[in-house]
């Protein structure tokens, strides 16, 4: 019997998963994709919020100021892509300059620092694409920015090390409490724990709802859809741009990314299907008519792809962690802020699993992790003697994103690594250019091919069914 099985390898169920990983214990994480980071962790908005936004006295506001607060120094010890730009609300009238007080009030009471309102002229200042509408703006100093990508595999690849183990393309069917433990039913045949972690995101409802039946939760899936634009258009704002929040949310941003791109949007469309993450041309008519409400001359047509992603709603729009059942812990109802939240919800789910069991520290945890190298970070003489090292460094795959062969391989050969174009795309941004992945796919496929010493009509886009190639010429002929 495992000690403890986290289902969901999402950015909550990763960061429980490094928590844990400093006690003795056995541990699985469980997801039903191919790899970490296949569910809303891989479509939203990076954003490290402030804390501004989130209900005074609510989980999710004492979460998001928390996990704030822990990112600089987590983002160090873990070696992922993270900025501290800052982040302004964008008041576009008069009349609307209570809630702006509102706002600000509510952040100083949920603790986020320095925050302050500034007024036209130094907005202007500070954001000189701001709305010619714009009457003030709320300042918060401490919003960031972050890869979502990396801050997951960081949390993954470092709980590996210190021996968390990750099993995927396995689905969770039934969870049901046995004699010391659970028993959880999957696609590739029963396990048993001590204790079980529920991080199953817009599917963690059902899994609550099997242990706690007594106590239904519903989670609702909110779409959310956004324009990536070009590097070209990366400086176009120089903090997150949001417009004043409402009753479905934060509303449309633009924000530069940590990779030098534009990202605008989303919308938040509550949807019944928690798979139906396709654009839809009325959700992304609804983010060019109102992403030029805050930010003028938003440059749409250098847009290199649009995506959408779902956000794990619960009516009653707070987080719920805690002990649904004996031994049945809930990372449930993880929206906006999650990704922000996400360091000290690993903290406080691993905490509540780690009592109930009765855990030990382990002496020799390595809270440690390096990144990807990327040769372009290299001084000239630096990235030459990799080079001469390594040739593998100097054979550029995606040209869009100057991505190498040296990183592609090192992306595969990490645990747990890329096994899909979509696996090293993310892990290394090969496919993520102006081309999105049209020239450097079949490299990357050969590549995998080659390392995971498999046929190359084996290699998928994104696991599953999804493979590229369904036949060969000279078989049909």
């Amino acid at each position: 019997m495992t000690d403890i099985i986290i289902i969901g390898a999402g950015v909550s169920g990763c960061a429980i998963a490094r928590e844990l990983a400093r006690y003795q214990a056995s541990i699985l994480v469980l997801d039903k994709e191919e790899d970490v980071c296949c569910g809303t962790t891989k479509a939203n908005s990076a954003i490290v919020h402030a804390g501004f936004d989130a209900a005074h006295g609510t989980l999710m506001a004492r979460l998001n100021v928390e996990g704030s607060k822990l990112m600089p120094a987590l983002a160090k010890e873990l070696d992922f892509a993270y900025r501290q730009c800052g982040s302004l609300v964008v008041c576009l009238s008069e009349g609307d300059r209570p809630r702006l007080e509102a706002l600000y009030q509510n952040g100083v009471a949920n603790g986020v620092e320095g925050l302050r309102i500034v007024e036209r002229e130094e907005l202007r200042a500070m954001e000189p694409n701001v709305s010619d509408e714009a009457v003030a703006a709320l300042w918060a100093p401490t919003g960031a920015i972050v890869c979502p990508f990396g801050l997951t595999y960081a949390l993954a690849e470092n709980a590996a090390k210190n021996g968390v183990q990750f099993q995927f393309d396995t689905a969770v069917t039934r969870v049901a409490p046995i004699e010391g433990g659970w028993r959880v039913e999957t696609s590739r045949g029963p396990l048993e724990a001590k204790l079980v972690v529920n991080a199953a995101g817009v599917h963690a409802d059902e899994l609550h709802n099997m242990a706690a039946p007594a106590d239904p939760m519903q989670i609702i899936p909110r779409r959310g859809d956004y324009f990536l634009l070009d590097h070209t258009a990366g400086e176009h704002v120089r903090h997150t741009v949001f417009q004043l929040p409402g009753p479905a949310g934060k509303g449309v941003l633009v924000t530069p990314t940590v990779h030098g791109n534009l990202l605008v949007g989303p919308t938040s469309i509550d949807i019944e299907d928690k798979e139906a993450t396709a654009t839809t041309a009325a959700g992304l008519d609804e983010v060019r008519a109102k992403s030029g409400l805050a930010v003028k001359d938003i440059p749409l047509r250098q847009t290199i792809t649009s995506f959408a992603g779902l956000r794990a709603h619960e009516p009653r729009h707070d987080f719920f962690i805690g002990e649904a059942a004996p031994g049945f812990v809930d990372c449930a109802a993880i929206e906006s802020p999650g990704l922000s939240s996400a360091p000290a919800i690993g903290r406080m789910a691993a905490g509540i699993a780690a009592e109930r069991l009765h855990l030990e520290v382990k002496p020799d945890f390595d809270p440690t992790r390096r990144g990807i190298l990327d040769p372009k970070t290299l001084p000239p003489e630096e990235r030459n003697e990799l080079i001469r090292k390594n040739p593998a460094y100097g054979q550029i795959i995606c040209r869009c994103e100057s991505v190498t062969e040296g990183e592609i391989i090192d992306a595969i050969h990490r645990v747990p690594g890329a096994r899909s174009l979509d696996g090293v795309k993310r892990r290394t941004r090969a496919g993520m250019g102006r081309c999105q992945a049209g020239f450097c796919s079949p490299r990357v496929m050969e590549i995998l091919a080659r390392e995971l010493g498999v046929p190359l009509s084996d290699i998928t886009k994104a696991g599953g069914s999804s493979k590229i190639i369904v036949g060969v010429n000279k078989d049909a002929l």
